[in-house]
């Protein structure tokens, strides 16, 4: 029996590629496959093998130690920490405004959304000069900010104005997100909670904020990927100290036509990337899992 079952063992590969419906199936994927090795799969071997070359074309570790001592370790603490800071905020206002979208009957709520949804499809360049004329000395907010003391504050070129840009940027995403997990919330499980005597204060902490956990930190997490590797507002609206790893590695390419380093900076923020991904997946998986727990 045992000797039947492996003699019959090779065939059935054999066999499932001679199926017509198989070929077909390899055939209309082979394109998809094709692309996806040319346009993903390549550059990022590519870059990984600049980042080990040296000079001479030796291999070498030179450039990642490079990335990650001296100016440039400076630069990496600087993203991560705009990248959380833009994140946290994000993440509070998405909060608010997917809340309140959230409890609005579809019609408003879809109005709401497309009020939220569509600046985003505005070039980031003109937003962006946007921001630059209204957080200026003459700007709007300054004017308007006139009659405090202190006035017209510094709201460009430092840490301030690059993440109300990044924020205004990744604010959608984080709407987008936490709105489609609040709609999923059974409103009924607020109400029996209110119906046992809970207040509002422990209706949210007990009831609704868990459910909506896994929502918010993929959202975060989702802002905090996103603004790594941003270049455009940090590079238009904060000054030298606010020098992003994106920014870094386009001085190192344009300016100091440093390929090798600047791939070594592009390995370790795809690294980053990759991590992210990885934990965003990971609490998905346990929200997921814990709905069914409770479910049961």
């Amino acid at each position: 029996m045992a000797a039947t079952l492996t003699a019959n063992a090779p065939a059935r590969p054999r066999k499932l590629l001679a199926s017509r419906r198989t070929r077909v199936g390899i055939l209309y994927a082979l394109p998809v496959v094709v692309y996806l090795l040319v346009l993903f799969v390549y550059p990022i071997l590519s870059t990984l093998f600049l980042s080990l070359k040296n000079t001479d074309g030796s291999l070498t570790l030179h450039w990642y130690v490079d990335a990650l001592t001296g100016i440039n370790l400076s630069v990496l603490f600087t993203t991560l920490r705009i990248s959380a800071e833009t994140a946290l905020l994000s993440l509070l206002f998405g909060f608010i405004l997917a809340n309140a979208i959230s409890r609005l009957k579809p019609l408003w709520a879809g109005v709401a959304m497309l009020i939220v949804v569509v600046p985003h499809f505005i070039s980031a360049l003109v937003r962006t000069y946007g921001w630059i004329i209204l957080l200026g000395d003459k700007g709007l907010v300054n004017e308007t900010l006139a009659w405090v003391p202190g006035a017209p504050f510094q709201l460009l070129y430092n840490e301030i104005g690059v993440v109300i840009g990044t924020t205004s940027v990744m604010l959608p995403y984080t709407v987008l997100l936490l709105y489609g997990v609040m709609r999923g919330v059974d409103r009924r499980l607020l109400a029996a909670a209110a119906s046992m005597g809970a207040g509002r204060v422990t209706i949210f902490r007990r009831v609704y904020l868990p459910l909506v956990a896994p929502g918010l930190a993929s959202a975060g997490l989702l802002s905090f990927i996103l603004s790594l590797g941003y270049y455009i507002t940090p590079a238009l609206m904060g000054g030298p100290k606010q020098t992003m790893i994106a920014s870094l590695i386009n001085q190192q390419v344009m300016k100091q036509n440093q390929w090798n380093g600047a791939a070594a900076e592009g390995v370790i923020l795809l690294l980053l990337t990759f991590a992210g991904l990885l934990l965003v997946k990971v609490i998905t998986s346990l929200g997921a899992s814990r709905k069914k727990r409770s479910a049961s």
